[in-house]
């Protein structure tokens, strides 16, 4: 303990850990205004970096025009940011931005990558989600000149931030995904709950107002379906059709595809937690960091980035131990038989997929019981990822790489068996050069 340190103490009366997380809430929740919009984050008034920030400059400069329908601009999006139109999923409930234009035969088409979401509805705005390496999600909206004689409008669209930035996403810029109880015309009935969506949802929970092909199994889930109400109470009946195609319910010409296809369901649900997950603990770290730094300087002691405190050190491993649960979908619920999906889905998922020389990668699917044969996430890999801050960044995969060389039959990652634990550490120390170099430094 520094000279500073024991004075401090004395001055106060009350120890340092007890001092600094007593100042940490005020340093991180002292203002009406999140968290994530104060320095050192500042997240609205930082300029992004991410996928559409770099295509705005090529619009502008005219390298780059949208022509043709609403369907053939949209296909020049997709092309323009790589995200592949297999990735088409369907959701039919009036849950989001364009709400108006929203319903059972009009729904709203979603597609992404492994770092971008692209939205749209016949005759609407596309929006877009690109995850800043930094910021994380940042939300866009794109318009299209009817004529086609001026250039898109891209703005950044802060509006999003009133479901994104914290009421369904506690403290940080987020992705979320609800399943609801729709009524005939897609409006949801939200007197009787909804649930968000990701890898630890039950499946009967899952999808409620969105479409669902490319499932043939017999437990049911919410998809597909509305419901209505009798005197308040709600009357939802699973539906029993599992479509490949979805021209029995809706005119689906004015779609690059027919199918919501289920697989891509289940790694767009599992990539919103991921980014989430990744967002949080980035975000945090560079607060506490911060906070320590100030509290260091106050102090008269050296200002250092690695955390010197012990409350600092707590919350930097929890936000790596969360991390490190959702690399290895630790709390994934098991997925019934009958995932079929679409096989253009699977083939443009695993593209460019980095593998081991036994030719395993994180994108394998599996597809019964779980979704991936190698439970450790590809968003691993992820830009977003790759940019935290170094010190957290190791403690993550240092943590990761225990978990994968552990044996003891009780603990925290003993569902997976060792033989899966070995696959996992043999991709990540091949393709994974951050991972390579914590593996030969322990």
């Amino acid at each position: 303990m520094t000279s500073k340190t024991q004075s401090h103490i004395q001055a106060t009366g009350k120890p340092l850990a007890a001092a600094l997380l007593l100042a940490a809430a005020g340093f991180l929740h002292g203002q009406d205004t999140p968290d994530y919009e104060q320095p050192p984050v500042s997240y609205s008034a930082t300029p992004a970096n991410d996928a559409l920030a770099k295509l705005r400059q090529r619009i502008a400069s005219g390298e780059l025009a949208f022509a043709g329908s609403d369907k053939q601009a949209l296909q020049t999006l997709l092309d323009v940011l790589g995200v592949p139109v297999a990735s088409q999923i369907l959701v039919f409930s009036k849950t989001s931005l364009q709400r108006a234009r929203i319903r059972p035969d009009r729904p709203r088409a979603l597609y992404f990558s492994d770092s971008v979401y692209v939205g749209w509805v016949p005759g609407g705005l596309m929006e877009v989600t690109a995850i800043d390496p930094q910021l994380g999600p940042i939300f866009y909206s794109f318009a299209l000149d009817p004529a086609r004689k001026q250039p898109p409008v891209i703005e950044r669209d802060s509006d999003c931030l009133r479901c994104h930035g914290g009421t369904f996403v506690r403290d940080i810029p987020g992705l979320f995904a609800r399943s609801i109880f729709p009524d005939a015309n897609g409006d949801p009935m939200l007197r009787h709950g909804s649930v968000l969506v990701d890898d630890e949802t039950p499946f009967e929970q899952r999808w409620g107002g969105w479409y669902v092909t490319g499932y043939q199994g017999k437990p049911a889930h919410r998809g597909n379906g509305c419901g209505s109400e009798q005197a308040e109470q709600l009357v939802f009946t699973p539906t029993p059709q599992r479509p490949e195609k979805l021209t029995g319910f809706f005119a689906t010409g004015d779609y690059p595809r027919a199918t919501s296809d289920v697989v891509a369901l289940l790694v767009f649900q599992h990539q919103l937690a991921m980014h989430n997950s990744i967002t949080a603990a980035g975000l945090m770290y560079r607060k506490m960091l911060a906070y320590q730094h100030e509290l260091q300087t106050s102090l008269k002691e050296p200002v250092t980035d690695e955390p010197a405190y012990d409350s600092v050190r707590s919350v930097v491993s929890g936000v790596a131990q969360d991390v490190v649960d959702h690399l290895l979908f630790r709390r994934a619920t098991a997925l019934p038989e009958g995932i079929v999906g679409n096989p253009d889905f699977k083939q443009a998922f695993a593209r460019g997929a980095p593998r081991s020389s036994a030719g395993h990668s994180l994108k394998d699917l599996q597809l019964h019981d779980r979704l991936m044969l190698q439970r450790c996430s590809f968003l691993i890999y992820s830009e977003s990822f790759l940019a935290l801050p170094t010190t957290l960044k190791n403690r993550i995969l240092d943590r990761l790489l225990t978990a994968l060389r552990s044996s003891d039959p009780k603990d925290r990652y003993s569902y997976l068996p060792a033989e899966e634990k070995q696959r996992i550490l043999d991709i990540l120390i091949e393709t994974h050069p951050d991972a390579r170099r914590r593996s030969e430094n322990h």
